[in-house]
Order: C-alpha cells, then sequence, then structure tokens
C-alpha cells in the first residue's frame, strides 16, 4: 500500500513539473516584449564609430502610453540618426500611435524614411495623408533617393528604395541603379529598402549595408533550428527572416519588426524589436 501511494505521490511530481515546464516553454514561445537587437559591421570606410537606429514594420502597434516604451528603447540608444524601414503605418489599424513615436524621434533625431507594402495598400488618400504628416515632423521621405549625410566626419550615403508595390510600379532594379550613380567612392552607402528578398540585386550594385524588414521574422522560429518558417514573397523556411548576412562586400540586416497585435497569427520565439547597428 505504501509503495502504492509513493508511486502516485512520484507520478504528480512528475505531472507537476511537465506542465509547469510546459507553461514556461509556453511563456517564452509568446513573449511579446520588445527586444533591442544590436549589430556591429566593420566597415573600412569609416573612421569614427556611427551608430545607426532602424525602425521597421511597427504596423501602428502599441508600446506603452504614448508609446513611450519604444521612444526610451530609441533614446537609450543614442543614435545618430534613425531609419524608418518600412510599414511604420498600417493599412488596417488607425495611424495614432504611429504618429505619436514618430512626432517624439524626429523632434530629437536626424530621420529617414521609406514606404513598405501596408502603406501603400492603405491606398492613395490614406499614403498622402501619412507623407503629409511625415513632412510636418521634418522626416525625410526617400523614393528611389540618396541623401549624402556627413556624421562625425563621416559621409554616408542614405539611399531609399521604394516599396515594389509603389503607385508609379517603379522597379527596383532601375531605383538601384539610378541610387548607385548618385554616390561617390569617398562615402558609405547604406540602403534603406522594405524588401531583404532582394539581397543579390543590393550586392550586384555593391551598396555597403541594406538594412530591411518586411518578414516579421518569420512569424513563428524554433531557436537553433529554424530562423523562420513563413514569409512573404519568401514562402517556407524563408532565406532571410532577420538577423545579419554577409555577401561580397555588401552586408544586410534584417529586422524582425515591431508587429504584435496588427498580425492575426501570434510570434512564436519570435520577440519583436528595434534593431541598433554600429558603423566602426
Amino acid at each position: 500500500m505504501k509503495q502504492k501511494k509513493a508511486f502516485g505521490t512520484k507520478r504528480k511530481i512528475i505531472g507537476l513539473c511537465i506542465g509547469m515546464a510546459v507553461i514556461l516553454l509556453a511563456m517564452l514561445a509568446l513573449d511579446s516584449r520588445l527586444l533591442v537587437q544590436r549589430y556591429t559591421i566593420r566597415a573600412e570606410k569609416i573612421t569614427a564609430p556611427v551608430r545607426l537606429v532602424l525602425v521597421t514594420d511597427l504596423h501602428s502597434c502599441k508600446y506603452g502610453e504614448n508609446q513611450q516604451e519604444l521612444i526610451r528603447a530609441v533614446e537609450e540608444a543614442e543614435p545618430d540618426m534613425v531609419l524608418l524601414g518600412g510599414d511604420i503605418f498600417d493599412d488596417q489599424l488607425p495611424p495614432r500611435n504611429t504618429e505619436v513615436f514618430l512626432q517624439a524621434i524626429a523632434a530629437k533625431y536626424p530621420c529617414y524614411y521609406v514606404a513598405g507594402n501596408h502603406e501603400y495598400w492603405a491606398g492613395k488618400e490614406a499614403f498622402a495623408s501619412m507623407e503629409a504628416f511625415m513632412e510636418g515632423c521634418g522626416i525625410r521621405i526617400l523614393k528611389g533617393d540618396v541623401e549624402r549625410v556627413a556624421v562625425k566626419g563621416q559621409v554616408l550615403y542614405i539611399c531609399g528604395a521604394d516599396d515594389p508595390d509603389n503607385f508609379d510600379h517603379l522597379p527596383m532594379e532601375m531605383q538601384l541603379e539610378s541610387m548607385k550613380r548618385s554616390t561617390a567612392e569617398d562615402g558609405y552607402t547604406v540602403l534603406l529598402s522594405h524588401r531583404p528578398e532582394y539581397f543579390d540585386l543590393y550586392t550586384e550594385y555593391g551598396f555597403d549595408l541594406a538594412l530591411c524588414g518586411h518578414a516579421h521574422g518569420g512569424q513563428w522560429r524554433i531557436p537553433f533550428l529554424i530562423n523562420g518558417v513563413y514569409t512573404p514573397d519568401q514562402g517556407l523556411f524563408p532565406e532571410w527572416a532577420g538577423g545579419f548576412y554577409q555577401k561580397e562586400n555588401t552586408t544586410m540586416v534584417v529586422s524582425r519588426g515591431l508587429a504584435r497585435e496588427s498580425t492575426s497569427i501570434p510570434r512564436i520565439f519570435n520577440r519583436p524589436e528595434l534593431v541598433v547597428a554600429d558603423l566602426q
């Protein structure tokens, strides 16, 4: 009788431990707290450190009261400039969260923006309103344009590729060729583009650094095994779901983005992230 009782108690303890492990695993898998992801990029053309913050795929999601969680994360990074890599607004959610965030950061840092597909999907009238708001904040909107920027004695060319879903149907190849012609060898070229799936083209045109989003980290991940399960325009098990990539002389950093409540499918082992890129 005592043996049966001891065996039953042991089974209960094992069951409790398994249950707790499952709950802990679920909490880790569904963790949607903001992550600050840092990368150090070695660049021969850079002689003094330059810090870039990349914000992508916010989709008008909420980050605390008046977006203070996200604003504070940007401020603590102390960037030299903020790059807005598309889908900052959403085609479904109201723009208020995005507007509060943009007003705060544009008042403190130079900001450059390229559109994502969802901003174009919102329609011409809504997109015009988004652009007018950003211009009113002093944010530089890039549509296949190049901005020559001096930072700490360094020359950077901020090149902005408009999303392929743009209303003018401007092809990516045409934009890249035009932008590359507008740069010079004396500076470091930073390509801001929503889409990582064009990495081969970014390499072909010789950009030093490409900063992208769009992939949302593949939405579901299995740490150390699968970097992402599915992304739009790349499909299952995408090659460029999120992270640091190098090909020839071009580096690409893909942010996993900041989308939370805007997605119908929860992120699994895939925390939303703010990217800090240190050029050294």
